[in-house]
């Protein structure tokens, strides 16, 4: 399964729409934190089919505003957000980001 990277709301709208479970990861490309929570989410689909996607906060600044503001869950970078018909059902920011936090979320 791909990853997308996400650079207008059209396409964030297009992703969200979709069935199924999904993952939405916001990057910071200049934060260390933000590098090794996109190690961990990498790591992850290495060995697990699911629909992702990526914004890079800095470049894609009102893609990554417009998921803060749908779903009213302050912005953090980086975050991780699963999302299943529409819905935020489990995220997490930072160092919490790990491969084993992911899977026991798409799992639980």
């Amino acid at each position: 399964m791909s990853q997308i990277q996400l650079h207008s709301i059209e396409e964030l709208d297009e992703f969200v729409a979709k069935n199924g479970k999904k993952l939405l990861f916001k990057h910071s490309t200049i934060c260390p934190i933000s590098t090794s929570a996109y190690e961990e989410f990498q790591a992850y689909l290495l060995n697990n089919q699911v629909e992702s996607a990526v914004i890079l906060v800095r470049e894609d600044r009102p893609v990554s505003n417009a998921v803060a503001d749908r779903f009213s869950i302050k912005h953090e970078s980086p975050q991780i957000f699963l999302l299943e018909d529409g819905e935020v059902k489990w995220h997490t920011s930072h160092w919490k980001i790990t491969k084993d936090a992911i899977g026991q979320a798409l799992n639980a």
